[in-house]
């Protein structure tokens, strides 16, 4: 028998191989933001910059993905820093709110067929990435449904932090960029929590994994349990939402401090106050509610975004979160069509549950410490730039609260209280403190200030951004 040629057997075993080394060869991080950028999202405006969405998955060894939307800097991408955003809950999407109804390019204004540019997007100085998290929140899931009974803080900071390494991964370029983070509301936990992780990996960390995390954001945030509560109560007096005698037995018959040892006069006193709401709306007390979801509204799943010593009233759960619940109906419906999803990359093991601004599928909350000011404090002495802000109309996390809650870290003042003024008019009033710590409130916005006030917000952030002080002057 002839024997083969060398040649004969290369080129054998190239015909082979070659089709196992194409088979193999994972896309570039070029190829993979390709595959998430966004060009034909229904209803969109006009636009100059670009937009990516779409999964990352979390782990090898378990089914978590988690969605986001990343829109670049609408000029200067690459001299523009990265920021992520946050929206809270726990359970809330930073899509369907941050993106949709508050700082994002886009705006859902109408019923869910057209978007709105938004004039005031942060996209204007940044470039933004909204996360969906924890599982189970918006278009983000879990193959797995025993991982919506694990949920908490800790898991949502580990998940979100593993996100960000997995995210950077494909979005290298990115990567050396300034990076901060941003949120509202519960957000007051996952932003610092998400903070000291990122800090800590940090430290000794490989180029690989290292984060260029500079500080952070938050706005009408929950960060201490006991003071968060008795700004709750002192500013719904001072508001003259509840009268005096209701004022007096919340004061002496609820202890502020123990917040899980309800007595039957408190709780009593704690269903008056809530009926005090009941007809206007707490996150933003002087703005009309939306009258035609009155009779529409839905009950929320328990989860601790209540004061502990309110949990416990169903009635909680029935008012407005403050999103204009208009707003929020087309916003649901928007999302939940099939065209979006596709455009979105979003939805691809097509969930059994549709799509909602709050989870509905989450099954309780493991771990909600009463305070992140130890945080806080600690990422102030590691030399972070930090920015607390409050809406000063809002009822749920009040302009009494946060001072309350900063007054108790005990912070020596550097510049005192003043007003801030953007284009001519008085902005808020600000304070900062020695260590790095800025407090600001936004005149006349609510729990979400980007809605109520954006042109101020979108000052604000600017201002946080390049570290300068706000505008002392009305000219």
């Amino acid at each position: 028998m002839a024997k083969l040629s060398p040649c004969f057997l290369l080129c054998c075993f190239l015909f082979i191989h070659i089709p196992t080394f194409t088979q193999s060869r994972q896309p570039s991080y070029a190829e993979q933001q390709e595959t998430d950028r966004v060009t034909n999202l229904p209803g969109q405006p006009p636009l100059k910059f670009r937009h990516y969405a779409g999964y990352v998955k979390l782990r090898p060894q378990d089914s978590k993905a988690l969605f986001y939307w990343f829109f670049e800097a609408q000029d200067g991408v690459s001299n523009k820093p990265l920021v992520l955003w946050l929206n809270g809950g726990p359970g809330c999407s930073s899509v369907a709110y941050g993106a949709a109804q508050e700082l994002g390019p886009f705006l859902i204004r109408s019923n869910g067929t057209r978007l709105t540019f938004n004039k005031f997007s942060w996209n204007k100085v940044a470039n933004i990435l909204f996360l969906e998290a924890p599982v189970g929140v918006g278009f983000s899931y879990t193959n797995n449904s025993q991982d919506l009974h694990k949920l908490g803080d800790q898991v949502t900071a580990a998940d979100s932090y593993t996100f960000l390494i997995n995210w950077f991964k494909r979005f290298p370029n990115f990567k050396s960029h300034d990076f901060y983070i941003a949120g509202e509301s519960y957000a007051g936990h996952y932003v610092p929590q998400l903070a000291q992780l990122i800090y800590d990996k940090n430290q000794g960390s490989s180029p690989d994994s290292y984060i260029n995390f500079k500080g952070f954001m938050i706005g009408n945030a929950a960060i201490n349990e006991p003071t968060d509560t008795l700004g709750l109560f002192d500013y719904a007096w001072s508001h003259a939402i509840i009268s005096d005698q209701l004022y007096d037995k919340i004061n002496k018959e609820c202890d502020f401090k123990q917040t899980n040892n309800l007595t039957v006069q408190c709780a009593d006193h704690m269903k008056g106050f809530m009926d005090a709401y009941a007809n206007i709306d707490m996150y933003s007390i002087y703005t009309p509610v939306c009258i035609k979801a009155l009779g529409t509204r839905r009950t929320f799943p328990k989860l601790p975004v209540a004061p502990r010593l309110l949990s416990q009233h169903g009635i909680w759960h029935m008012l407005p979160r403050g999103y204009d619940p208009c707003t929020e109906e087309y916003v649901e419906k928007y999302f939940n069509r099939e065209d979006v999803q596709s455009a979105l990359h979003a939805n691809l093991t097509k969930l059994s549950y549709p799509y909602t601004t709050c989870s509905g599928e989450i099954q309780g909350w493991n771990d909600s410490p009463d305070s992140v000011l130890p945080i806080i404090q600690k990422l102030l002495n590691a030399g972070l730039r930090i920015w607390i802000y409050s809406g000063d109309t809002d009822g749920r996390v009040p302009v009494t609260s946060t001072r309350y809650s900063i007054k108790k870290m005990g912070l020596k003042v550097k510049e005192e209280w003043r007003a801030w003024f953007h284009q001519g008019q008085v902005g808020g009033w600000v304070e900062v403190y020695e260590g790095g710590l800025t407090f600001a409130t936004v005149r006349g916005a609510g729990h979400q200030v980007p809605v109520f006030a954006p042109r101020q917000s979108l000052s604000l952030f600017t201002h946080f951004l390049s570290a300068n002080t706000l505008p002392s002057s009305r000219f």
